[in-house]
């Protein structure tokens, strides 16, 4: 009896990934396998997806180490959502002859989610709206944006199109990052001007950086402390490239009015974390890029990267 290669979704947290695209195409040429589960032990892991020859890892969820995939003999392919995924070690993948493929991407998600932050934030929105389903009213004054200044570390795709949203809501657009020429921020709307400057001087600091060795940590106690009582520092990006303890600190002694959080050190953030405590965080558990049309595109990639597979 011919044994049908197997394949593993790994992280659906929702149970959508079958629901999205038309698998019936391939459902009697595979042993589908769909985890909603999330593992962090690495004996786990490994025990797990020793059987399958293609794995499909959504974004950076869980980790495919050098140790992980030594260890995964029968393993060919793996299907990355996006075109970056810092978790898989790729030299590693590279030379136990294991393919990585990408699938394609939706950009929107991210600097939507950013500025629903920022509004929600500005506005109260979560505390106003918790008022009105306690039988309570008004607590809280709002900030306007008019006028007000955003401070963006990293102009590229998503930061540009942030200064853009910035811009139709009447804002004062500042930029910071290491390669950026005051060309390159012009053309966007935005002034350049240096990292100490655009935390003195933001309502809103948010970060849009790739995560490398270079960028991790790049915001520090010292540009925390930087900023005003009134300000509000937002993060969609990744988690590790501000100092997490630094930012807890600053917090919980009020030094700034508070942050919008979507992405974290370590993830699924843990239950006892102080971020899903401190009354001043509004945290979210990393949605920038679950969205209905960017899930659509991953999973009829993944399903189109088995195919090819198959095919070959």
């Amino acid at each position: 009896m011919r044994t049908l290669p197997q394949i593993a979704i790994l992280d659906d947290y929702q149970d959508v990934a079958l629901t999205f695209g038309d698998w019936s195409e391939i459902e009697e040429l595979v042993e589908i396998t769909v985890f909603n589960d999330h593992l962090t032990e690495t004996a786990a892991v490994i025990e797990r997806l020793q059987p399958f020859q293609v794995i499909a890892v959504m974004r950076e969820r869980t980790p495919l180490t050098r140790e992980i995939l030594s260890q995964l003999p029968n393993l060919k392919l793996i299907i990355s959502t996006g075109r970056r995924n810092a978790s898989i070690d790729m030299k590693a993948a590279e030379e136990l002859g294991i393919t990585i493929s990408p699938t394609r991407y939706q950009s929107s998600g991210a600097p939507e989610l950013t500025w629903a932050l920022l509004l929600a934030l500005a506005r109260h929105i979560v505390l106003e709206s918790g008022n009105v389903r306690n039988g309570n009213w008004q607590s809280e004054i709002g900030i306007d944006l008019k006028g007000k200044t955003i401070g963006i570390v990293g102009l590229g795709n998503i930061g540009s199109t942030i200064a853009r949203y910035a811009k139709a809501f009447e804002m004062e657009v500042i930029a910071w990052s290491e390669n950026l020429t005051e060309e390159k921020a012009m053309a966007h709307g935005a002034t350049l001007v240096s990292k100490e400057e655009l935390f003195q001087n933001a309502d809103f600091v948010t970060v849009h950086l790739i995560l490398s060795s270079r960028s991790r940590n790049i915001i520090s106690a010292k540009e925390l402390e930087l900023m005003k009582s009134t300000a509000f520092f937002i993060n969609t990006s990744r988690g590790p490239l501000v100092d997490e303890a630094a930012l807890i600190q600053v917090l919980r002694r009020k030094k700034i009015a508070g942050a919008g959080l979507d992405v974290y050190d370590l993830e699924p953030l843990p239950v006892q974390h102080p971020f899903r405590t401190l009354p001043n965080v509004l945290a979210t558990p990393h949605i920038g890029y679950v969205t209905e049309d960017t899930y659509q595109i991953f999973y009829e990639d993944i399903k189109s990267r088995i195919e090819q597979w198959l095919a070959q």
